[in-house]
């Protein structure tokens, strides 16, 4: 133990040490997606405070805790076997231990292993406490600046084969007033912003490279552009990569748009025998005209026939 980490922990517990941290829980701790000093004041005292640490890649789990002068025992639990080793958590459950799960990098469960975990644990009757903190895809949402936006969605990695991954794409690309938040691979992030550039030129796309490291990079630009920028810096294609893709607007109909002239011999016939509202219905059902732009016709209609 060094003595920056025992002044770490003292912090730690000064901060977090009040609150209660009950036995026979899971704890999901967050971790940083690159720099150590993201790592909470409160997840330090709860990484003290457990009986074990369950993480994707014990030599990560490991690493933190030798960061922090801590020593745990570790259970590995990554996509290949978190239904089988999530039983060995439940037991240290039932035995009244507290148990911390934390993924690689980031918010575990959130395209990482952690779902299944919480999931028996929660149906064993057992507690389950979030501890917040990183996650790559709320970091790059925040330097995105997409203002279009009303909420968003998370992608995740999209499909590998090239098919799959132009119909998943494409499908993100029609959806309005969302951003939509992609995980990408290395060797696989030119392929992406080339099928980006052919599909949807003139959409806003954040770049987000190595975020929180010393070489992280944030990029916003069309993404006609993107395959030039990328190319023009080797490394620029190295490391993990968060894509915002900017959120589609609605298109609205100009408001000088003029209704189709059947539209307009419709409503004419009917606005002459029925009431503007009734005549605006029922033109709306035949022509298949947007009520709006069929009433404001009406109503320049009926002050014609007053004038």
């Amino acid at each position: 133990m060094n003595i920056d980490a025992s002044l770490l922990r003292q912090a730690a517990q000064a901060a977090a040490g009040g609150q209660q941290y009950p036995a026979a829980t899971l704890y999901l701790v967050a971790t940083p997606i690159g720099n150590l000093a993201d790592l909470s004041l409160r997840a330090i005292h709860v990484l003290g405070l457990v009986d074990a640490l369950a993480c994707e890649d014990t030599r990560q789990g490991g690493a933190l805790l030798r960061h922090l002068g801590l020593h745990k025992p570790l259970i590995a639990l990554h996509q290949h076997n978190e239904r089988e080793a999530s039983a060995g958590v439940l037991a240290r459950l039932a035995a009244g231990e507290r148990v911390a799960y934390a993924s690689d990098a980031g918010t575990p469960a959130i395209s990482d292993p952690g779902a299944v975990l919480v999931r028996e644990a929660v149906a064993a009757g057992y507690r389950v406490l979030p501890l917040p903190g990183p996650s790559s895809a709320v970091t790059a949402l925040s330097v995105a600046g997409d203002t279009a936006a009303s909420a968003f969605a998370f992608a995740g990695f999209l499909p590998t084969k090239a098919g799959e991954r132009r119909t998943a794409l494409q499908a993100l690309l029609v959806v309005e007033g969302q951003s939509q938040v992609i995980f990408e691979a290395p060797h696989r992030i030119a392929e992406l912003l080339a099928l980006l550039a052919e599909l949807a030129p003139a959409r806003r796309v954040t770049v987000c490279r190595e975020l929180t490291k010393q070489f992280e990079t944030v990029h916003t630009a069309e993404a006609a552009t993107l395959p030039a920028w990328l190319a023009a810096d080797a490394q620029r294609q190295r490391g993990e990569f968060v894509l915002v893709l900017h959120a589609r607007a609605p298109v609205a109909p100009a408001e000088d748009e003029a209704l189709p002239p059947e539209a307009q011999r419709v409503l004419a016939l009917l606005a002459a025998e029925l009431p503007l509202k009734q005549a605006v219905a029922l033109a709306a059902q035949i022509s298949g005209a947007a009520r709006n732009r069929l009433y404001e016709a009406g109503l320049a209609l009926k002050r014609g026939g007053d004038e």
